[in-house]
């Protein structure tokens, strides 16, 4: 594995989550990474993210430096050929040769904007540093992917199915906000990995890209795609088709205990964040049908498998 910035990185994906879960049995190489560096840049916020992928590191024995980019360092300047007399001091180009030098991996965390389709699909940032680095990259959450959260996702399902082809159903649900697609994509994109039967159910309107989605089966009525599902997937994300819009905010696609009981008796994961009473509720997350908390840890041990990859090449 040169680099983890989509799932196309991953060489093979059993052994990937074999090896995630034996780092989490025990931690087999506290050696690994003795001397080498791990530089986290957050073009945006997170908790969950920056910490598990700190800790990975240090399980490995890596030493960290963490750097918000929008308050701690230069704006940098992706696009090519540009005349550089705006806000950006620093260019890609030199910005992720120097950092190379710095550090032995480069992790990056940058959202889209939500207003440029095409501009949010190219991938500037992730691609900007891919290009221009020379130590492997790794995507702590782009514009359209969250391939750490996936491989998260896919432990937390190996290691709590009960059958050996569990239902697994994505379910949108309505959130105040314009939310990115990067993790549902990603979600989907595991899943196809998977031996598992898997289902998408949104709104009309709420179409993820077809060049993710692909012949994946999507229903519109909820309640149908829920009925004996084992694990199902709460999550927002806006618009697609109509880019980054809100088409509705309702509370009819809210996950609460009805909606459970269309399932059997189905485990419960949201990637977290999670709006209470709004995505799922209350009576949902506080009982023991929510896996959240458990899915949460195992970001550690997905992140520490991946990190042992990048370094061992």
């Amino acid at each position: 594995m040169k680099n983890y910035i989509n799932l196309s990185d991953i060489e093979d994906l059993p052994e990937l989550l074999e090896d995630a879960l034996k780092l989490k049995e025990h931690n087999s190489d506290p050696e690994l990474g003795k001397g080498k560096t791990l530089g986290m840049l957050f073009f945006n916020p997170s908790l969950r993210t920056r910490l598990s992928t700190e800790k990975a590191a240090k399980l490995l024995g890596m030493e960290v430096m963490v750097m918000n980019v929008n308050s701690d360092g230069w704006a940098l300047e992706f696009e090519d050929g540009v005349v550089m007399d705006s806000n950006k001091a620093e260019h890609i180009k030199e910005g992720a040769a120097v950092l190379s030098q710095y550090c032995d991996i480069i992790a990056v965390r940058a959202f889209p904007e939500l207003k440029d389709k095409d501009k949010d699909n190219a991938e500037m940032v992730m691609n900007g540093f891919k290009e221009y680095a020379s130590v492997p990259i790794l995507n702590l959450e782009s514009a359209t992917g969250h391939p750490l959260q996936a491989l998260t996702d896919a432990l937390t399902i190996l290691e709590l199915k009960q059958v050996k082809r569990p239902k697994v159903v994505l379910t949108w649900a309505p959130h105040p906000r314009a939310l990115p697609h990067a993790v549902p994509n990603s979600f989907v994109e595991m899943m196809q990995k998977m031996d598992v039967d898997f289902t998408i159910t949104h709104p009309v309107g709420y179409e993820l890209n077809s060049d993710v989605t692909k012949d994946t089966p999507i229903i519109h009525d909820q309640e149908e795609a829920l009925k004996d599902a084992d694990f199902v997937y709460v999550k927002n994300w806006s618009s697609y088709e109509h880019y980054g819009d809100v088409l509705r905010a309702d509370n009819a696609w809210t996950f609460n205990l009805e909606k459970l009981q269309h399932t059997n008796n189905a485990r419960v994961m949201h990637c977290l964040p999670v709006r209470r009473n709004i995505v799922i509720a209350d009576e949902v997350l506080d009982s023991d049908n929510s896996v959240v908390i458990h899915q949460a840890n195992n970001r550690t041990f997905a992140a520490q498998a991946v990190l042992k990859k990048l370094l061992k090449n």
